[in-house]
């Protein structure tokens, strides 16, 4: 499992970006950390939250890594340490409740990895808006599911 997370997390990081103070991501929910969601409630003041360390934000991003690890895990039974990296990825940027509804995850539930691969490039777009760090962060994922 420690291999996954690790390929999940170098997936991870450089598109959420380290901030050790909080803010609202694109869509308004305020977050920290490698994007670690604050709280659920849109535009909320960020006031709220004291900054974190860079050793907090490793161990938060480390702490929900796994929930999305095993959250991909159970909806997704990986063939490979790749796939489990890609849709470990996914459940942490998108939440496992869109992998569970996703035709993404009916593909490859399905064996049809082709299919699911090319499902990751419909999940772009961030209260309606296609995103470009979404657009690469997808391609970077599809690219472990060979």
């Amino acid at each position: 499992m420690d291999d996954m997370l690790d390929l999940a997390s170098k997936i991870a990081k450089p598109f959420e970006g380290l901030s050790l103070t909080p803010y609202h991501d694109p869509v308004g929910y305020p977050t920290i950390g490698y994007g670690r969601l604050l709280s659920r409630v849109k535009w909320e003041p960020l006031s709220k939250w004291q900054p974190i360390t860079e050793e907090q934000a490793e161990e938060y991003l480390e702490v929900d890594m796994r929930k999305a690890a095993l959250q991909a895990h159970k909806l997704c039974p990986p063939q490979t340490t790749e796939h489990w990296a890609a849709l470990t990825d996914f459940c942490y940027n998108c939440g496992s409740g869109n992998l569970e509804v996703s035709t993404l995850r009916r593909r490859y539930n399905r064996g049809d990895i082709a299919g699911a691969r090319d499902e990751f490039k419909r999940w772009v777009y961030a209260a309606g808006i296609k995103l470009n760090g979404l657009i690469r962060r997808r391609a970077a994922e599809a690219a472990l599911m060979r």
